[in-house]
């Protein structure tokens, strides 16, 4: 098998980013929003530092990860300064030290123990972090967020933790054989963020972080903001 030139692999990933960023402009138009109001992450969980560095330079400005150690070791040196980091794993609290102020956002606050670890931090540090709320829209045991039936509470409590933002939600789709199924939970984590935006009128709340490579079409036609794309980015990004 042929192996591709940097010139090659740096074409197909240009080829690959220009794709996802039409589909995401399409899928906000259909949805009855501007593209600009959509935030693409690309998620470099299974990729190393230099395939972030060539999205980087192609464009992509917004990376997620899953793992906190991984996270800070990729991103240790030379990152730029509108190179913005996402937290989009599930957070032990005792790694809330390290993530405050390293992440631009923090997309898995599921429960008040981390959001005062998190607070406790960021007052010592002087700082407010953003955090999002994930909630557990499909209602599955195996996965992580905040029930929604706890949102209220959950939330009421964030918002009284001078450190801490709550910037909107975060919440994943069950795996399913096509997008389209995936749209009740997109449709009822919109609801629950107006409901919550009406409750709180003076909160923006305004991000909604659903979809991935699978399903972010969707997601946006359904009103996410924040989309999570990896697989559909990365895939043979770097030789």
């Amino acid at each position: 098998m042929q192996q591709l030139t940097k010139e090659q692999i740096e074409r197909d990933f240009a080829d690959r980013i220009n794709v996802v960023m039409s589909t995401i402009s399409d899928a906000a138009r259909a949805g009855g929003r501007s593209p600009d109001d959509e935030l693409l992450v690309a998620v470099c969980k299974t990729v190393d530092r230099a395939a972030v560095d060539l999205g980087y330079r192609l464009g992509l400005r917004d990376f997620g990860e899953n793992r906190v150690q991984d996270a800070l070791e990729k991103f240790e040196v030379d990152v730029p300064e509108d190179l913005g980091l996402h937290m989009i794993g599930s957070l032990q609290t005792n790694k809330a030290n390290q993530v405050v102020k390293r992440f631009a956002l923090i997309h898995s606050l599921d429960r008040l123990s981390l959001a005062k670890a998190l607070d406790k931090r960021a007052t010592q540090l002087g700082v407010v972090q953003p955090v999002l709320i994930q909630v557990n829209v499909s209602r599955e045991d195996q996965k992580h967020g905040c029930a929604v039936e706890d949102i209220p509470q959950l939330l009421d409590e964030v918002l009284s933790l001078s450190g801490l933002s709550a910037e909107g939600f975060m919440t994943m789709a069950s795996f399913v054989a096509t997008p389209e199924q995936a749209r009740p939970v997109f449709a009822e984590m919109r609801e629950i963020k107006d409901a919550m935006r009406a409750r709180y009128p003076d909160v923006p709340l305004r991000h909604l972080s659903m979809g991935m490579t699978n399903d972010y079409a969707v997601a946006i036609e359904e009103g996410a903001t924040i989309v999570r794309v990896g697989r559909a980015l990365f895939q043979d990004s770097v030789a």
